[in-house]
């Protein structure tokens, strides 16, 4: 099937073109005429913050929506002043008048809680409250941002002798797009050259995963209105589309070469690569998109449109290389392998080009250019235009001349060695992981010269740190003493450590419930705000509510993001569980081992883990911060689940690749110690490429804003920089060394139900197999 797959499209290029390019027109139309509608409001099932915002939202309005911002005032002449507070009033009053929009403004006759004055700064500093509806998606609040800030601009504030004006909020921040895949893209420009020998296979290479990942962009576009999708989904989109897809494209058009120079005709190499190296894109693939499917199972909307947006971009992209991939290379033809350079000359200018685009390097993108006039003045002249010329590659070595099989043998001298050497490496860096925190990050972690940042500095100046992340606490009120008794909590609320103020109960408009406001004295990512959050629910409100019949519920957008964190947690274990589980079985019907798939699933949580190690020692602890601009703060929830689902296929994916070309050597020649050698020797290559474009890729992202995509870029980075060295290439030689023959035990009676997942495709007589 693979091959007869990779021959019609070959065949019939133009017909594979075409339908690709009318899927992509249907879903830019269906994206163009649906628009985005990103999400990213938590919920968990029947959690209590979700209770009390049931609650909030049934008798408050607005103020239970938790899709709200600030506008954070400080004046030197106070905020009374009476240029500022007509300034200020006027601005309050126009973005109330914004539909679905509420303000709470620090002048109306209760909002004197919204002036400062307890801390140093008494009188000087205030904010209000901007409350939106949950009708309000990402983009439509980010719009509604930009909005604010231009009304703050043209309200004469920020020119006022000693006046801030800040906007904060996460909701209402500005969302860039990002830049920083370009400089990915600039480096694989390079890697590929050097690694296939030809800018045509490297441009078709890359052109291969930007169909795919373009058309992935789209359908997450799309499907951001039928489920929520947060607005860094596209980002992650881009982020793992390009780094799988040139893995793919690369690993496929590898073995279709190895076949070309054994003699097969092209439409035959393409059937032999797919048949072999397309097999392992497809399993590859297949478990990455089911480890994220997984993550439907988690019964949270939030986590399961991450994961169901990244299955989709993968998905497309694996398609994307098994039939885009053979069309193209059925067009190019021989001048796959003929380099001139001119083609060097522009791919080298179009890499400097994406380089400026991706660093904010303006005048490097007029390279661009220059390298289409390189093309056209290379078109003209014959053989005398210097640019016209075409450049020799180097005759290929045999396997056994290579230094990837010299570093395999040197391996296998000493297997001891390197199998605890690299295992202790990989234990102490996971050894971080031992004091992970999952939590959610806020304001305070935004670049410094944000609006967003400087209202949460403003704010904490002002009121304290708690004041950005306030807890309410709410309760349906049935009788005048239900209001009494929750007075009586808020007196109690005051007495408690870890409080600044907690406000008298406020009645509702309709009466039916009653309202109290918290300002812990720490900030909302603090691990003293989650303990206090906790104490108030196990103790501090049933010890005074008990007799009263009153249940008071203990929400906020704080609250929200504890209780979200402690449901993943408690189902973080059970969802590793099951991959971990599924990828052993696969792992066995495909190489009819027990040992094989075993240390596959052993190494792979060692690369893993270690990556996590990584993450936590920079993204909480702040190791090397100042240098990447990063501060410290709890590691996402969600970003374990979502870092394991991705990795796993990913190393997978060289796990597949190379212990299959092993399998296919021990298979063929009976001996398992230079069946490892010379399997590594053949894949080395490519593996090492592949991992070198992916690191970069995925690192790229560790210079956008968005702490989310930083964490994403580099636990991808780092994790597939491990698994492609340390563990590829140093622990499953040796290990495989130290068990021989035995790495391919299976048990008769078990080889006799489990199913045959042959990746490996049909073995071919020597004379045509690739050295």
């Amino acid at each position: 099937m693979y091959s007869a797959l990779g021959q019609w499209c070959f065949r019939h290029a133009w017909r594979v073109l075409g339908a690709w390019l009318i899927f992509a027109v249907v879903a830019a139309v269906l994206a163009g005429s649906l628009g985005a509608s990103y999400g990213a409001a938590l919920s968990t099932p029947n959690s209590e913050a979700s209770r009390s915002a049931e609650v909030l939202e049934d008798h408050f309005g607005s103020v239970g929506s938790n899709i709200s911002g600030t506008i954070v005032i400080r004046a030197d002449a106070g905020v009374n002043d009476p240029a500022v507070r007509s300034a200020m009033t006027k601005l309050l009053a126009t973005v109330d008048a914004i539909d679905e929009v509420t303000v709470g403004s620090p002048y109306d006759r209760d909002g004197g809680r919204r002036i400062a004055t307890q801390r140093p700064g008494a009188g000087k500093y205030a904010y209000a409250d901007v409350e939106l509806s949950r009708s309000f998606n990402v983009d439509e609040a980010g719009k509604l941002g930009n909005e604010i800030i231009d009304l703050i601009e043209a309200s004469g504030l920020r020119s006022m002798d000693g006046v801030e004006v800040e906007m904060g909020g996460s909701w209402l921040a500005r969302q860039e797009p990002p830049e920083t895949e370009a400089i990915g893209l600039a480096f694989a420009v390079f890697v590929l050259i050097a690694a296939v020998g030809s800018v045509v296979a490297m441009g078709v290479t890359v052109g291969t995963a930007l169909v795919g990942v373009g058309i992935g962009v789209l359908a997450i576009t799309a499907l951001s209105n039928t489920v929520t999708v947060p607005e860094f989904a596209p980002t992650l989109g881009v982020m793992i589309g390009l780094g799988v897809g040139i893995d793919y494209a690369l690993i496929i058009l590898n073995r279709f070469r190895e076949w070309v120079s054994r003699g097969l005709e092209p439409p035959e190499a393409v059937g032999a690569a797919l048949d072999s190296a397309g097999r392992s894109v497809v399993f590859a693939g297949a478990t990455v998109v089911v480890s994220l499917l997984g993550l439907l199972l988690i019964g949270l909307p939030f986590v399961a449109g991450i994961g169901l947006s990244a299955a989709v971009t993968v998905a497309i992209v694996m398609v994307g290389s098994m039939t885009v991939l053979p069309a193209v290379l059925g067009l190019v033809g021989d001048r796959m392998t003929t380099t001139r350079v001119r083609g060097i000359a522009a791919a080298a200018l179009v890499a400097v080009a994406l380089l400026g685009l991706g660093a904010g390097i303006r005048p490097l993108v007029a390279a661009l250019p220059a390298a289409a006039a390189v093309l056209i003045a290379g078109a003209f002249g014959g053989a005398r235009n210097p640019l016209r010329r075409i450049l020799r590659h180097r005759q290929p070595k045999a396997l056994r001349d290579t230094a990837w099989y010299r570093l395999s043998r040197v391996v296998q001298a000493r297997p001891w060695f390197f199998a605890l050497g690299g295992t202790a490496v990989l234990l102490v860096l996971a050894a971080p992981v031992l004091g992970l925190r999952l939590g959610f990050s806020d304001e305070g972690n935004y670049p410094p010269d944000t609006t967003t940042r400087k209202a949460y500095d403003l704010l904490a100046e002002g009121f304290g740190p708690g004041a950005n992340g306030p807890l309410f606490i709410v309760a349906e009120t049935t009788a005048p003493a239900d209001l009494g008794a929750l007075n009586g909590l808020s007196g109690a609320l005051n007495q408690s450590d870890g409080v600044a103020f907690a406000s008298p109960a406020v009645p509702s408009p309709d009466g039916g419930a009653a309202l109290i406001r918290v300002q812990p004295t720490t900030g909302p990512q603090d691990a003293d705000t989650e303990a206090l959050v906790h104490e108030l629910r196990d103790n501090v409100i049933p010890a005074t509510l008990d007799d009263t019949g009153v249940d008071a519920l203990v929400g906020g957008a704080v609250a929200f993001q504890i209780d979200f964190s402690d449901y993943l947690s408690g189902r973080m274990l059970i969802f590793f569980a099951a991959v971990l589980g599924a990828s052993f079985l696969l792992l066995m019907a495909v190489f009819r081992s027990l040992i094989v798939p075993l240390k596959a699933v052993v190494m792979n949580m060692l690369s893993i883990g270690a990556s996590y190690g990584v993450l936590v020692a920079v993204f909480q602890w702040g190791w090397f911060g100042g240098v990447l601009g990063i501060e410290a703060a709890p590691i996402e929830p969600f970003i374990p689940m979502m870092l394991f689902a991705v990795l796993f296929g990913l190393s997978m994916d060289y796990e597949v690749f190379l212990l299959s070309r092993m399998k296919e050597e021990y298979e063929r020649t009976g001996d398992p110690v230079n069946s490892v050698a010379d399997g590594l020797a053949a894949t080395a290559r490519v593996i090492t490429a592949a991992a070198a474009i992916m690191v970069v890729v995925f690192g790229s992202f560790v210079l956008e804003d968005n702490r989310v995509v930083k964490l994403f870029g580099m636990g991808l980075a780092t994790a597939i920089a491990i698994d492609a060295t340390l563990v590829r290439m140093l622990i499953v030689p040796s290990t495989m060394e130290l068990l021989g023959a035995r790495n391919w035990w299976l048990p008769r009676w078990l080889d006799r139900i489990i199913p045959n997942l042959r990746i490996e495709g049909e073995l071919r007589e020597q004379s045509e197999r690739p050295a």
